[in-house]
């Protein structure tokens, strides 16, 4: 062993305590395979780390030390971004008005603990697709199981969270930015199979051949058109997309939503602030103008004004007219609303006529995807939200509710035969969750794809805790005028 300096072993026992508090943190001892080359580092100098520095040829050296630099760089954002935080931007208006498109936030992955990865060979940055090259990021072996190591809390009511999307386990690259696999198999089944079925005379066995017929077309159409829908993939937990969502049902919750407002074991549960729900808004004349929407925060993407002859059926049947008795245009807008965005607008009586709350017809099919319920956004449930050691009893009515919790997030074979229900071969009602399940929901109710249309989010689906609003950018502005929200800026997230 050659002669260490004093200050060097003092280096190499501070290394290695942290590193050993880390192991501790993360209860993983397959780590301590490193403190030999951390001694060596320090101490034994044995294994020529920086070898390049002696190189003759400064190519070499000037090539490798960015080599060096890069790769140490990519190391500490890996374990950075797993451990610590991560940054996320708002990609759609599902939280507005709480939280905007274009804000750039920091997640913190201290606040819930942050989770050991299932998938430990992955480019740091990238989340399952890497820019230019558009392949996977990551390498699917190997496969580590859950565990989550200790953080500063759990998530609470009314926590905004992000995760890794639930339904995001297969995707039709072409859609996978519009509809889930799911929902689009569904959808193409019943869009094949177009006769219209009569749900209410049919027993809820016949109810559920009838959605796996759909289910099996739909999900044949894709698979045999890889031109239309793009190729298929199944992504492990964490490399699938992040979403941000509010929590709005804890495991063990009894959730339902009675005209819009969230009930959790029958009570009431605080709104928040900005609350949005869709309407369409008629005018007496003249278009509103472009300040005054500005004004009021709609922002581009959220503003339709409805033009098209096509509409006027649907428009009638909510009572309006988008002309009146002498023909004249009376501009009909549709966009989403808070409570004081809709006071001042229903207040001003000399340009706004009427204010009708978007219809159902445009809510599209509700969770689960596969049971007849004739539930829709504003009135839904009631449904129990699993929880960790619970016990249920499953029945015709509530397993299309839990199945997707047993198979896909649990890892469980289950079969439904003449004679029962079978999990992992064998026969019983009774089925014991093993992971906590919550439900979320965005700000925009109208506006927003959450677990209303795709279910519960189990635990090992947390990402972490938006902490605070680093940058926010209005892509409806230009770098001139406006487009950095400074009033945003370090904005710490509610």
């Amino acid at each position: 062993m050659r002669q260490a300096t004093r200050a060097q072993w003092i280096k190499c026992a501070i290394a290695i305590l942290l590193y050993l508090a880390f192991l501790i943190w993360v209860r993983s001892w397959w780590g301590l395979i490193v403190v030999p080359f951390i001694f060596d580092i320090y101490i034994t100098k044995k294994v020529p780390w920086s070898f390049w520095k002696k190189s003759k040829n400064p190519v070499v050296r000037n090539v490798m030390s960015w080599i060096d630099a890069i790769v140490f760089a990519l190391v500490a954002v890996y374990f950075v971004n797993i451990y610590i935080f991560q940054n996320y931007q708002i990609p759609s208006s599902s939280l507005e008005k709480s939280l905007l498109v274009g804000d750039f936030l920091y997640v913190s992955k201290m606040s819930y603990g942050p989770r050991v990865p299932n998938t430990p060979l992955s480019m740091p940055l990238a989340q399952h697709t890497l820019p230019v090259f558009n392949s996977k990021s990551y390498i699917e072996w190997p496969q580590w199981k859950y565990k989550r190591v200790p953080g500063f809390g759990k998530v609470k009511l009314n926590d905004i969270v992000v995760f890794n999307f639930p339904a995001g386990d297969t995707v039709a690259v072409n859609y996978q930015q519009t509809t889930d696999f799911y929902t689009l198999a569904y959808g193409e089944g019943q869009r094949i199979y177009s006769k219209r079925i009569d749900m209410d005379s049919l027993t809820r066995a016949q109810q559920r051949a009838v959605y796996d017929l759909y289910y099996a077309a739909g999900r044949k159409q894709i698979l045999n058109n890889p031109r239309t829908y793009g190729e298929v993939l199944w992504r492990p937990v964490d490399r699938r997309e992040n979403y941000v969502k509010r929590c709005v049902g804890l495991p063990g919750d009894t959730l339902q939503i009675v005209n819009g407002q969230v009930m959790i074991d029958g009570k009431a549960i605080e709104n928040p602030e900005n609350l949005q729900f869709n309407y369409f808004v008629q005018t007496t004349g003249p278009y509103i103008p472009e300040d005054m929407l500005r004004e009021l925060g709609i922002s581009k993407d959220d503003q339709m004004l409805i033009e098209d002859s096509g509409w006027e059926n649907g428009l009638l049947e909510m009572g309006l007219d988008s002309r009146n008795a002498q023909g004249r245009l009376n501009p009909v807008y549709h966009f989403p609303l808070t409570k004081k965005m809709y006071d001042t607008l229903s207040g001003n009586k000399k340009l706004i006529s009427k204010i009708v709350m978007e219809p159902e017809d445009y809510a599209g099919q509700m969770y689960p995807l596969n049971l007849y319920t004739k539930w829709d956004r504003n009135n839904y449930g009631p449904i129990w939200i699993p929880a960790k050691g619970a016990t249920i009893t499953l029945t015709e009515d509530n397993l299309p509710i839990y199945e997707r919790c047993i198979v896909a997030y649990e890892g469980n074979k289950l079969e439904v035969k003449p004679d029962g229900i079978y999990i992992n071969g064998e026969k019983t009602d009774q089925y014991t969750f093993k992971m906590d399940y919550y439900w979320m929901m965005g700000d925009n109710r109208h506006n927003s794809a959450d677990s209303r249309y795709w279910g519960f989010v189990p635990e090992d689906h947390v990402v972490g805790k938006p902490i605070v609003v680093w940058l926010s950018l209005d892509k409806d502005r230009g770098w001139f005028d406006g487009k950095i929200r400074w009033n945003r800026l370090f904005k710490w997230v509610g």
